[in-house]
């Protein structure tokens, strides 16, 4: 894969607001969908993660590219295909806790035990991806820990949503 380059041709850096935001997508899509009494089931947890990514990222490349055109820019095949590849992280992220919930349907876990696991993936990809963005960007410490303890609340937030609406 070719790098990415930014407007002046110089090679980008990675933007890992994809990946939080496609983490955080992947942890509330699970909520909403395996919860409850009747969690929904494995395989169609999967599915649902990945289409899910797959069409929020259509959406942003949508939007980012209809925005450049709003300013009177042209079509380019080189443009649409560097904004699709910035804003695949938002996929990928969907990635682990999707694995997840193959592996617990090929182990025979319960499609709840699944759910919860997939959404604790989720939910470590989010804090993950952002300590990565602060630590690429040089941000000191104490500011590294508040963006992982941040993205940590905002996860936690959609657990306890979770488990309340679950009742």
């Amino acid at each position: 894969m070719r790098p990415l380059r930014d407007r002046a041709g110089a090679p980008a850096r990675a933007d890992y607001s994809d990946a939080v935001y496609g983490s955080l997508l992947a942890a509330s899509v699970i909520a909403g969908t395996g919860s409850g009494d009747h969690p929904i089931p494995a395989p169609s947890l999967v599915a649902l993660l990945l289409a899910t990514g797959l069409v929020f990222w259509l959406a942003h490349v949508f939007a980012r590219l209809t925005g450049d055109r709003a300013r009177g820019a042209a079509w380019e095949w080189t443009e649409i295909r560097s904004v699709g590849a910035a804003e695949w992280p938002l996929v990928q992220a969907a990635f682990p806790p999707a694995a997840v919930a193959c592996a617990g349907w090929l182990l025979g876990l319960a499609d709840a035990t699944t759910a919860w696991l997939a959404l604790l993936v989720a939910l470590a990809g989010q804090v993950g991806w952002g300590i990565a963005a602060s630590l690429q960007v040089g941000a000191p410490a104490r500011t590294v820990v508040v963006s992982g303890l941040v993205n940590l609340v905002l996860g936690l937030a959609v657990v306890a949503l979770k488990t309340l609406l679950s009742h």
